[in-house]
């Protein structure tokens, strides 16, 4: 499998990188030495533990044959408003299952929701599915093949990802966050 233009290879380069780094600076919190002989052994060890972990990190596209992904190679400037809204999400999901929890008639009914989301980026998918399952009442179950079956608490949860028309708010973001349609 290879990958087939610069900006993959860019990427990967970016990965390796920025992975070395973060697993120096893990080592070098953990060790709290500062004399030159553990320095380079923290770099070298960061370095060799990286690139063992290259081809773990270079991940299938789910739609294109051949086509690998880098799996840290995300839009991280348009991922922080992504994040604000979903932590909005959890805060209200919290409230409605805390209404429900309170309510002395408990009106909770549960269902399981299918819906289709491709997107050939397996890191979208699994934004998708985790962020699903971060927001309270709803728990992504399985994903094969961009079908996504989902409990949902009650029918509102369910039809906010997989509305009778269209696609759910989340699904449609999470897709636009990778450019996906």
């Amino acid at each position: 499998m290879s990958v087939n233009n610069g900006t993959s290879r860019r990427a990967e380069l970016i990965q390796f990188v920025v992975l070395s780094l973060a697993l120096f600076v893990f080592w070098f919190i953990l060790s709290g030495r500062t004399d030159a002989k553990h320095i380079i052994i923290g770099i070298v060890t960061a370095i060799v533990t990286s690139w063992i972990c290259r081809p773990v990190l270079r991940l299938k596209s789910t739609t294109n044959r051949g086509e690998v992904i880098a799996a840290y190679n995300l839009p991280y400037i348009k991922l922080i408003p992504y994040i604000f809204w979903l932590l909005w999400e959890v805060v209200k999901a919290n409230i409605d299952v805390a209404l429900l929890v309170l309510n002395p008639k408990m009106p909770i009914e549960p269902l399981m929701v299918k819906f289709k989301k491709s997107m050939s980026n397996p890191v979208a998918h699994a934004l998708l599915a985790n962020s699903i399952t971060l927001t309270p009442g709803t728990i992504t179950v399985d994903v094969q093949d961009g079908v996504y079956t989902i409990h949902a608490l009650t029918k509102s949860a369910a039809l906010s990802l997989a509305p009778e028309k269209g696609e759910g708010e989340m699904p449609t973001r999470v897709g636009k966050l990778f450019n996906e349609k």
